[in-house]
């Protein structure tokens, strides 16, 4: 004979959250570890972080620091609060709320929080009863949400690009302050983080732009007169183009000539490739070269822009 399971008011078997259930489960941890399947140890219960006090604190395999917080009740921002309280205070790198009801608006709240917290993985985990028969109740924990190999990847993407930021604000401080001792062409532009930073020609439109990626860097004249104006961008590279045997004799050296006739811009840059925005060791003598290209190229194509007449 098979038995049926049912389900059982959770107040039945916990009257109380803080003196039943939490002590219940700091005893028998092992249970909400299976469900997440990980290895965890009880640390601490009622832990204090200044005047209030943490459910319960535990380790994981590794041992990071796990923050459980109990809620026999729908979730609420009051408990969503305190977690972050405690995240912070107490270091913790796995964050676990536990509910009877959790709310849609806070599922998508953690579900934020795993995307945007580096270094902290957030766990929704409902708790029910059932009991078969005249059995004694047993709990049952359910992942709501938590973190996922999407969400890994979500906060990995943004690690990246929080250190490219960083990278690229780096590069084009050093670099200004390089350009300073020979020119005066960008002397009034601050450091970015975007992966260029330019000035005007004094031609509406025409801006003579550095640009850096991961394995180059270069100097170059960029041609957007703005939206819709697709032809006449065109127009002007091709008088520009027109002078390209006379140009690159008065700069020494090729240049490269892109028309990009499927963008509204165009470009005529000079591209140095043997470092790019990781090589830290090696930024000295590539700002160094993007500077001298850019002094030689503004040098070069000032006259010719006057004599567009645009």
């Amino acid at each position: 004979m098979i038995g049926r399971m049912k389900r059982v008011h959770l107040r039945e078997v916990w009257k109380n959250e803080a003196k039943n259930f939490t002590t219940w489960l700091y005893d028998n941890l092992e249970v909400l570890a299976e469900e997440l399947n990980m290895d965890l140890t009880a640390d601490e219960m009622e832990k204090r972080v200044g005047p209030f006090s943490a459910d319960i604190t535990a380790e994981d395999a590794s041992g990071q620091k796990v923050l459980i917080e109990n809620q026999l009740e729908k979730t609420d921002h009051v408990h969503l609060g305190q977690i972050l309280t405690y995240v912070l205070n107490l270091d913790a790198k796995i964050a676990i709320w536990i509910s009877s009801d959790p709310r849609p608006e806070h599922v998508t709240a953690i579900e934020w929080l795993n995307e945007s917290s580096a270094g902290v993985r957030f766990y929704l985990i409902k708790v029910e009863a059932y009991r078969i028969g005249q059995s004694e109740p047993a709990a049952k924990f359910t992942v709501v949400t938590g973190p996922s190999e999407k969400t890994d990847i979500v906060v990995g993407e943004k690690k990246d690009l929080a250190e490219r930021h960083k990278l690229s604000f780096d590069f084009w401080k050093s670099l200004l302050e390089r350009s300073k001792q020979k020119t005066s062409l960008l002397g009034n532009i601050s450091p970015g983080i975007a992966n260029w930073i330019g000035t005007g020609s004094g031609v509406r439109g025409l801006g003579f732009n550095y640009a850096i990626t991961l394995k180059s860097g270069q100097a170059e004249l960029y041609i957007d007169r703005g939206k819709d104006c697709d032809e006449e961008n065109n127009q002007i590279f091709d008088k520009l183009f027109s002078h390209k045997d006379e140009i690159e004799q008065e700069f020494g050296d090729t240049l490269r000539w892109e028309r990009l006739n499927d963008r509204r811009a165009a470009r005529i840059s000079k591209r140095i490739e043997f470092a790019g925005l990781r090589d830290k060791e090696k930024w000295p003598k590539l700002q160094d070269e993007m500077i001298d290209a850019m002094i030689h190229l503004e040098k070069v194509l000032k006259n010719h822009i006057k004599a567009l007449k645009i």
